[in-house]
């Protein structure tokens, strides 16, 4: 990342300070991914669900802005992971907001299963030709899910969450509540720059 962030970075920065962190220390590289542990686990601690779930609707607010600027035909355009389309791309991001949300709650009250503890599977695209107005669903559903799962997990921040991620492994339920936010910072990357590129092109 260059020594000046972009303006977005800067903005989310400023209102959701432990998510952007997280982002700035993470990739998918070993010594990433130990940078990550250590800075979920510093910014994580008991009670702190509320704070999180202030940063998280930043995040949300975010991703509704970036939404509503992208011109419909980048709906369809290359979306920055697999083969997918903006829409497709759009679509998992809410996905993942609220699967990540559900476990991690089920876990800070004790409810998730013990049989067989979930994992983190391959990432699923949503429909191809999917509106603006689907995805404006899409995300405030997934709003909705994080503020439930926020309320589940405060007081039960500290306690490990059986979701296993391939790469990362085990979290506690309030470090995979901030995690939610790095995931979404890596589209809300490509988004924007899909929107530079394209500003670019008009110029």
């Amino acid at each position: 990342m260059s020594t000046t962030a972009p303006a977005w970075v800067s903005s989310l920065e400023t209102h959701a300070p432990d998510v952007v962190a997280c982002w700035r220390a993470f990739d998918w590289s070993l010594p990433g991914l130990k940078s990550l542990r250590r800075e979920l686990r510093a910014r994580v601690g008991e009670g702190h669900a509320p704070r999180i779930l202030a940063q998280q609707e930043a995040v949300g607010d975010a991703l509704e802005a970036v939404l509503r600027k992208l011109p419909e035909r980048l709906l369809r355009a290359p979306g920055g992971e697999e083969d997918w389309n903006v829409a497709q791309a759009f679509a998992h991001t809410t996905a993942a907001r609220r699967f990540l949300a559900t476990w991690a709650a089920l876990d800070a009250d004790g409810r998730g299963p013990d049989d067989r503890p979930p994992v983190v599977t391959p990432s699923v695209p949503g429909r191809p030709d999917a509106t603006r107005e689907e995805l404006l669903v899409l995300l405030d559903k997934s709003r909705r899910r994080i503020r439930e799962a926020a309320a589940r997990i405060e007081g039960g921040e500290m306690r490990r969450c059986n979701v296993e991620h391939p790469l990362v492994g085990h979290l506690r339920c309030g470090e995979w509540l901030l995690f939610i936010g790095l995931h979404d910072c890596m589209h809300l990357e490509q988004l924007h720059r899909l929107l530079e590129a394209d500003a670019s092109l008009d110029a």
